[in-house]
């Protein structure tokens, strides 16, 4: 059974049925039918992880979140009730805002391709699957594109990219998330800052590589965009999207996951016709 068949599977029967493919390694199943204990225990062990471990790979959401030079506003957290009751017990609640495109977020295809997924439309088995982790961080520079032979060189010693694979990208930018002049190559905003911007990203060569040659579920990077910070023509999201392949941008801690063998669950904000949002990804690894 491959990934992407696996991911499939997962979207129709829920996500226990899912964690219990990531345990098993999306293998074929055995000939004897796993018992309803023995499925109990397969999942007892995912969730609580004690037959792998759980890596949260999400930017917390505050004033310190990193959104695009021209989204001024930010990241809006205020308090509608912070205290005691009447009836005497604590209670907190706040209203939030945000632009969609901003910290750990989705990019849904319809961001850059016309007619083609919203936020709320994408399949879960884009969402939910086997991963695999290239490292270009040993050789990334603000202006790095990743390239062809980034790709087929991770593939000489890691094996092609399975079908319905979530591609992560990994240049090490995360590490400079919390100074947002390092992490975007500026710390002014507004229009005029789109043309200082220097982060690494997916070259578009590389971008269009994957559409002819692979069949990947969704790509995923630890920089601001999947374009590099100069690109003029977003050319690497408009291939990717409009095959409807969505995006994850602001991704932390991909140096936590292995090169192949992790699983992602990355489920963003159901936001009816959206063009994005925020998003909670996380990854299992075994």
């Amino acid at each position: 059974m491959s990934p992407r068949n696996c991911a499939t599977r997962a979207a129709a029967l829920a996500f226990t049925v899912a964690a219990t493919l990531i345990l098993q390694g999306c293998q074929p199943a055995p000939e004897r039918v796993p018992t309803q204990q023995s499925d109990s225990e397969l999942l007892a062990a995912i969730f609580s992880g004690s037959r792998g471990t759980w890596v949260d790979l999400t930017h917390s959401f505050s004033d310190h979140t990193v959104f695009w030079p021209t989204d001024t506003m930010g990241f809006s957290l205020d308090t509608v009730s912070y205290g005691r009751t009447e009836g005497g017990w604590f209670y907190s609640a706040y209203r939030y805002s945000a632009a969609e495109h901003g910290g750990t977020h989705l990019d849904a295809p319809i961001h850059f391709a016309e007619g083609r997924n919203t936020s709320d439309s994408i399949p879960l088995n884009r969402l939910i699957g086997a991963a695999v982790v290239i490292d270009v961080s040993d050789r990334a520079t603000p202006d790095y594109q990743l390239s062809v032979e980034d790709i087929t060189r991770w593939e000489q010693t890691h094996g092609r990219i399975p079908d319905g694979a979530i591609v992560l990208l990994r240049t090490g930018w995360d590490a400079r998330y919390a100074d947002r002049a390092a992490y975007l190559g500026t710390d002014q905003t507004g229009p005029d800052a789109v043309a200082q911007l220097h982060f690494p990203g997916l070259g578009p060569d590389a971008a269009q590589w994957l559409v002819d040659n692979r069949q990947i579920g969704a790509l995923g990077i630890d920089t601001p965009s999947i374009d590099y910070g100069q690109s003029a023509d977003f050319r690497s999201h408009v291939t990717l999207f409009g095959e409807n392949i969505p995006g994850f941008e602001n991704v932390a801690n991909l140096g936590a996951l292995p090169p192949t063998g992790s699983y992602i669950v990355a489920l963003p904000m159901k936001i009816e016709g959206g063009s994005g949002g925020p998003l909670r990804i996380i990854a299992y690894v075994p």
